[in-house]
């Protein structure tokens, strides 16, 4: 063909999809590259042809295709037929086989969602059975001018069951069966390679999903492509920095190859590194890798930091690579170059695990570029049940959420999936550290070797593909299956020697020697579960006899019959990896979430999954808020406010503890709260809910994980104040600082009584400033009852940061009246980005009286952020700022679109 390289058609219709235009005078040096088309247009059916939809794109779902409301109402349960039903995805498409006649063309699917079979032309390709793995067939003998590729996906409930039925009929089980009932879930989740939480979870419901969750890709190539490329990067010594580079091809062929890769490091090299080595030098199709190391002049180089410790500077690299058989070198025009593009940064980073200053144990604790750096942060779950429908827009609005609440490390748990590339680039860009567990969670599994195959491909995958982002910090096998295991959470006792066997097999025989195929000099070895005990583990052959010391490595803390406004019922660990409290989404997200006819607290006690109920929500919000008596009619707006403040000021208490502990012997180096985000609305532990709002959590998060804080924890055996001050800087001005505490009465505006004293800043570290008697400050008028304390860090007179301590119970106090509260929308400002208006609009709140912890919600559906939330008002004026997008401007927003709320509004 003289002015074509061929021609692809995709669909019914038979509408060209993509013109591959490669005339003698258009190549410009381009009909040499490998050829990437997607095919789109798919077609659904279920298995009796009673549900179907056609002209769908990728991704794609049973339930986003048939059931997007499967979030709203009772929806969970309501449309679980989707889930016990088996469905095709077909894709009718036409291809020019004349033209592409020479060479491989490999049809690639990079992810399914998970049980299927594959045939291309009723014939069949083969079978899948892994949500995280890319499957790729060489299809050049299969592929027509008129082609029907067909994916046939097996119900994700029933294939897990069939699993569960062999293992019963070998005399084996692999606990646990089935989830609490309280999560109205389905069983057998640890039986499929797939997101365990489709199954259920505390925080999420059942909802299997099935699909094609990533794109489906026709490769057309002459002899391999660069799949991935990992970058090990270490600092040899001042003078220079090297990079350890290994790309990973994809051989389509039985034979050896020739090769030549470019390096193109612009930023970084003078000129591009041509590696033509292996030109003469085969390259095994049975391992096709090219590996080599370039020096970088450390005058180049500007160091890569964390999240408030520095920039996040990456180099972009690009490689090109030309592949070919034979002495002669590549034909002119032959598919044989293919290109992959990353960025790197450049920083060492250590998991310090030497004997603890307190002279029991090792410490637990990240050195980053050389410094120690205290791990705040939180534990993020997949921001959309149904994987097919994350969206990088979900991603962003998150990871952006985590950077502003000054968080620098985030834990990918290991019941969800490995995320995107777009997730972990912007980790890259906003300086957030990854622990990346693997996709294990909470249960034993399998190690028939079937299952094991399938795992070791899938860690292999993720890892190479994970490795060279300077976010990733460290990968953990599992999430608490450990614990689980030596805690009999699931009834192994009884055959504990065989279940410690097959936990080592899978974890350490198979895991962990995949993650070390892709282990750094720049990443610290793979823990193997999360909580352990770390480096401390070996000599238990890691199962230890207590997973959860706090003497070493990482702990997971909860224990909800204690009162979580008290630091003395917290422990003193190393590094806490997960630790919360529940609350409820705000009122409005539930009534965009209910069916008209739904009762809310119906609809609540429905969703609310933890096996206690919501009991232990109550009980911390009565212990401290004047609560409503359920047949209250206020009563359910009560209890939603109540829980935000009661998890706020839960998990400010316990996570400015384990800040507080960093200079101790004890050496606390991290506080990972449990969650970041939400699956959909419903009682959880996130501080962010399911449409992207920040609850109170997340705002007072954003002043409690602040570079520099003032702690004021109560100590109960001396009934005493510990004055801490945390700076994460490495690098601050001493001057002008001091510590004002004022004394406040409930029933007045304003401090009634000060007192201040100068005070100074330790360098990434804790200044331990005085313990004040609670005597000391409450005297003469001021009474437990009826005042109470705030403390703040002041520069000169610029309040730096602040906190506040509450004597009594907040229902209990004394002189808590109607604020007066009255608020008016001051001045709205618009402005036009590319898709959406961004309102910006400033409300002034005038009280007569202290108004406790101020509480605003906008009620539209748009996703909103307020410059602070659930604030303490002690002076007569305040001014908070809304921010939201709309797709206009909301010029007429009135107040009847705003809910503001105070305790006072529920004082009896």
């Amino acid at each position: 063909m003289k002015y074509g390289c061929g021609l692809l058609r995709n669909g019914t219709t038979g509408a060209v999809m993509v013109g591959l235009v490669c005339g003698l005078y258009v190549c410009s040096g381009q009909c040499d590259k490998v050829e990437v088309i997607e095919l789109s247009n798919w077609t659904i059916t279920n298995q009796n042809g009673s549900l179907t939809i056609a002209n769908q794109t990728l991704p794609l779902g049973i339930y986003s295709a048939f059931a997007p409301q499967v979030l709203d109402s009772y929806n969970d349960v309501g449309l679980r037929y989707l889930a016990y039903d088996n469905f095709t995805f077909s894709n009718f498409f036409q291809f020019d086989v004349h033209h592409f006649n020479r060479g491989h063309i490999n049809l690639t699917f990079h992810g399914i969602d998970t049980v299927s079979e594959i045939r291309l032309n009723h014939q069949l390709l083969g079978r899948t059975d892994n949500m995280f793995v890319r499957y790729s067939y060489e299809v050049s003998s299969l592929l027509q001018a008129e082609n029907f590729l067909e994916v046939e996906i097996q119900s994700p409930v029933v294939a897990a069951l069939a699993r569960a039925n062999a293992l019963k009929e070998a005399k084996k089980s692999v606990p646990p069966e089935c989830p609490n009932e309280r999560y109205h879930g389905e069983c057998h989740m640890n039986m499929l390679r797939k997101m365990q939480a489709s199954f259920s979870w505390d925080w999420g419901p059942a909802a299997p999903s099935a699909g094609i969750w990533k794109n489906v890709e026709l490769e057309i190539y002459e002899v391999a492509v660069i799949r991935e490329v990992d970058v090990d990067v270490s600092r040899v010594n001042g003078s220079y920095w090297n990079m350890h580079i290994r790309c990973f091809l994809d051989a389509g062929g039985w034979q050896n190859f020739n090769g030549r890769l470019v390096l193109y490091a612009v930023e970084l090299l003078d000129r591009p590194v041509v590696v033509d080595r292996y030109a003469i030098k085969n390259i095994s199709h049975l391992a096709p890798v090219i590996e080599f190391d370039q020096a970088v002049p450390n005058g180049k180089v500007v160091t890569w930091w964390p999240n408030g410790y520095g920039e996040q500077k990456l180099y972009p690299l690009h490689f090109t690579l030309k592949t070919w058989l034979g002495p002669d070198g590549p034909e002119v025009r032959s598919k044989t170059k293919s290109h992959k593009s990353l960025r790197v940064g450049f920083r060492t980073l250590d998991l310090v695990e030497d004997p603890a200053p307190d002279g029991v144990g090792n410490t637990f604790l990240f050195r980053v570029n050389g410094v120690e750096m205290f791990m705040k942060g939180s534990n993020y779950i997949p921001s959309h049940l149904l994987p097919e429908m994350q969206t990088n827009e979900q991603i962003s609005h998150l990871l952006r959420s985590a950077k502003e609440a000054h968080m620098n490390m985030l834990r990918v748990w290991g019941g969800g999936v490995y995320e995107s590339d777009y997730f972990y680039q912007l980790a890259d860009s906003l300086g957030l550290l990854i622990w990346q567990d693997m996709m294990f969670a909470c249960a034993m599994y399998p190690v028939n070797d079937e299952f094991l195959s399938s795992v070791r491909e899938e860690v292999r995958q993720n890892a190479m593909r994970l490795s060279h982002h300077p976010s990733v910090a460290i990968f953990v096998t599992n999430n608490e299956n450990e614990a689980a295991l030596v805690q009999n959470w699931y009834g192994t006792l009884f055959e504990r020697d065989r279940f410690e066997s097959e936990y080592r097999e899978l974890y350490l025989a198979n895991v962990i020697h995949e993650l070390k195929l892709v282990s750094h000099s720049s990443r610290p070895q793979p823990l193997v579960s999360s909580p352990s005990n770390g480096k401390a583990s070996e000599p238990d052959n890691y199962i230890s006899s207590n997973p959860q010391d706090n003497q070493n490595g990482d702990v997971h803390f909860y224990d909800y019959t204690k009162d979580g406004w008290d630091p003395g019922i917290f422990p003193r660990p190393r590094f806490v990896s997960e630790f919360g409290f529940q609350s409820f989404p705000g009122a409005y997200a539930w009534q965009r979430s209910k069916g008209e006819d739904d009762d809310l607290l119906g609809l609540i006690t429905h969703r609310q999954h933890h096996p206690l109920g919501n009991v232990p929500v109550i009980a911390l919000v009565e212990r401290h808020l004047p609560l409503p008596f359920p047949e209250n009619e206020n009563y359910a707006t009560a209890l939603i406010y109540f829980s935000q403040i009661a998890q706020a000021m839960a998990t400010k208490v316990e996570t400015e503890l384990y800040r507080s502990l960093r200079d101790t012997p004890h050496r606390t180096m991290g506080a990972l709260y449990w969650q970041l985000n939400d699956v959909w609305v419903a009682p959880s532990w996130s501080s962010i809910d399911f449409y992207g709002n920040w609850k109170l959590l997340h705002y007072w998060a954003r002043d409690f994980l602040a570079p520099i804080s003032i702690v004021a924890l109560y100590e109960k055996s001396t009934d005493s104040l510990n004055i801490s001050l945390i700076c994460d800087q490495l690098e601050v001005d001493p001057r002008e600082l001091n510590v004002v505490a004022n004394v406040h009465l409930w029933s007045q505006l304003l401090p009634r009584q000060s007192t201040s004293w100068d005070v100074t800043l330790r360098p990434n570290g804790v200044q331990y400033d005085k313990v004040i008697a609670i005597s000391d400050l409450l005297q003469g008028e001021f009474t437990r009852t009826n005042a109470f304390l705030e403390l703040q860090l002041r520069r000169g007179q610029d309040v730096i940061s602040r906190t506040h301590f509450f004597p009594s119970s907040i229902a209990g106090a004394v002189g808590i009246e109607d604020p007066g509260l009255e608020f008016e929308i001051a001045s709205r400002t618009c402005l036009n980005t590319t898709n959406v208006v961004r309102n910006s609009v400033s409300i002034s709140i005038q009280v007569k009286r202290p108004a406790v912890f101020v509480y605003l919600e906008l009620l539209k559906p748009y996703r909103y952020t307020l410059s602070e939330n659930g604030f303490m008002q002690t002076e007569p004026m305040h001014v908070v700022y809304l921010t939201f997008d709309a797709p206009l401007c909301a010029r007429l927003l009135r107040k009847s679109d705003l809910r503001v709320l105070t305790v006072n509004d529920f004082m009896r």
